[in-house]
């Protein structure tokens, strides 16, 4: 009850703030110079954090501190007391988006001591936008029943039946998906194991708050479909026991940068909810209005304010997947925001071939990062398609989801990891990241050896009772795994690999009092580790493996 009540008072909080963004408003940015006023204290986190969001930073070792403090209360009243009408808040940038119909009212804001900077971010009356969102090629075929269907390939790509053979599907981990509009997604056959779980956490419209995220776009239902996707024989997610909140951020018939503040809204909330990963399968570059563009100066890492959002999500402990655009073929060509960011995971799109498509954006970022960071199947993606049927299309908007599912695969593998060794982990695994370029990045990343590598790196907390024991080590042509605490009857998987990340030995043994493991003497001298994993539970072990 006390978790139902944290989420209803979050939900709400934001919900006070929202309008539907209408035609007849200006609407605005505005950006303040502290917090000054803000109700909260940074030694109270929980009155504006839930558990799970406190519990995430003390997990990593991530400090609460003022860019955690909602904005100031008193600046909002002022600004509410002049006649505009509060659309967002944004603590992490600490500003507001506002509309109103008055100019007269925003030339006073600007004089406002507290505020530093105003900016038009979508005009009354729109056009219809010009720009084509979402590219995506559809086509009809059949599909293979056997096992996950044709989605098999794009799981395999990555390696990500290991995570997938050992048990990791996502179970635990939240996820937020942020993106056009979930068409029909709480009644299409796909999502029935997903419904019925009750693992749909919670869903939010910050275009228009009384609108049905059901009712929207059909964009975000293939996204979904591409992670969550669950039509045995037909479609399988690549994280399927995962669960998810779906946030509605995109306003499909324009382009206008307040989507950008609308993305980080909901990222923000995200984060107060204790999500432990997004995925936007969503981008900006040009607009409606040309003189509201971005350049690629901008794509530098750090500068527009939905690349600033991710960034600072994933300094809050939460991996950040988006799409790299796809602007191939196209005059701009290159990354979109937020893709450019320093902290987040931008992802190109390759075929099953592993051949990127040319649509796929380039790199690098301005400046010279490597960008996009990563590639996995968008040419020919299986998913559920826009006509809500299984299908193929295509778009960087799929790849992304693809590799975040996996993301979250390896997250639920690896609890302890913090997300900047698990962001390493993704990009060292990949298929070139000894010579990296500006098309596919650091290639097309292997979830196996990202999970070792995890293994070997992450600093695992003692446990007080641990339930096996390992002798002799060092040790030369055997060893003994002494059971301290678990039932025998069922099995174990027995998995010695070195440091490197290469399995060097794997075997499912019956659990018993003891366990001997015989014929070791071919395996290389030196240091080595032992994986051990009951059901969900895995322990490691450092070895010595002494020459003869």
């Amino acid at each position: 009850m006390q978790t139902r009540l944290i989420l209803f008072v979050l939900f709400l909080t934001i919900g006070e703030f929202c309008a539907a963004q209408s035609s007849t408003n200006n609407y605005y940015w505005i950006t303040f110079k502290d917090k000054t006023g803000t109700l909260y204290q940074i030694n109270h986190p929980e009155d504006f954090l839930s558990k799970r969001a406190i519990d995430r930073r003390a997990r990593q070792g991530i400090v609460i501190d003022q860019t955690d403090l909602p904005v100031s209360s008193t600046y909002l009243d002022s600004l509410i007391s002049h006649g505009v009408k509060l659309v967002h808040t944004s603590k992490w940038l600490n500003g507001a988006t506002v509309s109103t119909s008055d100019t007269a009212q925003i030339k006073q804001i600007t004089k406002f001591p507290f505020v530093t900077s105003v900016q038009l971010t979508k005009p009354a009356l729109p056009k219809k936008s010009t720009i084509l969102k979402f590219r995506e090629e559809e086509l009809k075929s059949a599909y293979n029943p056997i096992n996950y269907g044709i989605s098999l390939t794009q799981l395999t790509q990555l390696n990500g039946e290991y995570l997938h053979n050992l048990g990791f599907r996502g179970k635990g981990v939240h996820i937020a998906i942020l993106d056009a509009g979930f068409y029909h997604a709480n009644i299409l056959t796909a999502f029935d194991t997903l419904r019925n779980a009750g693992r749909i956490l919670g869903t939010r419209d910050f275009v228009d708050p009384s609108s049905d995220i059901y009712l929207q776009h059909t964009h975000g239902t293939s996204v979904l479909s591409c992670m969550a996707g669950n039509q045995p024989g037909v479609l399988l997610g690549t994280a399927p026991d995962a669960s998810y909140y779906l946030f509605r951020t995109e306003d499909a018939p324009t382009e206008y940068p307040i989507e950008e503040d609308n993305w980080v809204a909901a990222a923000e909330l995200a984060d107060s909810l204790g999500v432990d990963l997004i995925n936007s399968s969503l981008g900006y570059c040009t607009f409606d209005d040309p003189q509201m563009s971005h350049t690629y100066s901008d794509m530098n890492g750090n500068t527009t304010r939905v690349t600033k959002g991710a960034n600072m999500a994933f300094q809050k402990g939460i991996l950040v997947f988006t799409s790299a655009g796809n602007e191939g073929n196209n005059p701009w060509r290159h990354i979109i925001a937020p893709s450019d960011g320093e902290n987040v995971i931008g992802v190109a799109a390759v075929d099953k071939y592993g051949i990127r498509a040319a649509f796929s954006s380039v790199g690098p970022a301005f400046g010279g990062a490597v960008k996009p960071n990563v590639a996995a199947m968008g040419s020919s993606t299986f998913l559920i398609t826009s006509g809500g049927v299984p299908g193929y299309s295509s778009g960087t908007s799929f790849s992304s989801p693809v590799l975040a599912g996996m993301g979250a695969c390896l997250l639920q593998s690896n609890p302890y990891s913090d997300v900047k060794l698990v962001k390493k982990a993704i990009e060292q695994s990949a298929s070139i990241y000894s010579s990296p370029d500006s098309l596919l990045g650091y290639g097309i990343p292997d979830f196996g050896k990202a999970d070792k590598y995890l293994k070997l790196y992450t600093a695992v907390p003692v446990l007080q009772k641990p339930s096996w024991a390992v002798s002799p080590n060092p040790f030369t042509d055997f060893i003994t795994i002494r059971n301290l605490g678990q039932f025998p009857g069922s099995t174990c998987l027995l998995t010695i690999y070195s440091l490197n990340g290469v399995v060097l030995r794997q075997s499912k043994i019956a659990v018993s009092e003891t366990i001997p493991v015989i014929n070791l003497s071919n395996l290389p001298d030196g240091f080595l580790i032992l994986s051990i994993r009951y059901g969900e539970k895995e322990e490691h072990f450092k070895l010595i493996k002494a020459p003869l």
